[in-house]
């Protein structure tokens, strides 16, 4: 049986509340429910799919990323959005980190099976997402404050058991 992984970045939980808000409001006021399936969160890795036997390989590829880097930073600050009008994305947006970027590298050193161009975001908007409310909610977001940060201590490997559940991670260290 296949199952679909990812690896990822999340804030603490108050970041997690606070942009659920966010989403809530798409939802709410833009007929966008199904960013409220996931928590906020940076996407290192896209979702893959592999057979559960197999899963033991993937927890040994993440024992494998590098992850000796100090612990840093990434500052949330306003939105963006992808205007792509099949599947537009509306998201939080971080600030530039050269920390992220090589994250994101040593990621990549592991699993590269899949070519992936690095846009780290934190989805608020998306999937079930019309053009023409994307549009409108766009309006809204592309002004909007939201300013906040928070410190990587460590990557998150999911599993997709009808909701991502995390099932390995691995701490930052200098």
């Amino acid at each position: 049986m296949k199952k679909l992984y990812f690896i990822a970045i999340y804030p603490p939980q108050e970041i997690i509340d606070e942009i659920k808000i966010f989403k809530q409001d798409l939802a709410l006021n833009y007929d966008n429910s199904k960013a409220l399936k996931n928590d906020a969160h940076i996407t290192l890795f896209p979702p893959f799919n592999r057979e559960l036997d197999l899963e033991k390989d993937i927890h040994i590829a993440v024992e494998k990323i590098n992850t000796a880097i100090p612990p840093f930073e990434i500052t949330l600050n306003g939105f963006g959005s992808f205007s792509n009008p099949k599947t537009p994305v509306l998201f939080v947006k971080p600030e530039e980190n050269n920390h992220l970027k090589e994250l994101y590298l040593r990621v990549q050193q592991q699993f590269n099976f899949i070519k992936y161009s690095f846009h780290p975001h934190v989805t608020v908007g998306y999937r079930n997402l019309s053009f023409e409310n994307y549009l409108k909610a766009w309006e809204v977001y592309k002004d909007k404050e939201y300013k906040t940060n928070f410190l990587v201590v460590k990557i998150t490997l999911l599993r997709h058991d009808d909701n991502w559940i995390p099932i390995n991670e691995k701490k930052l260290f200098i």
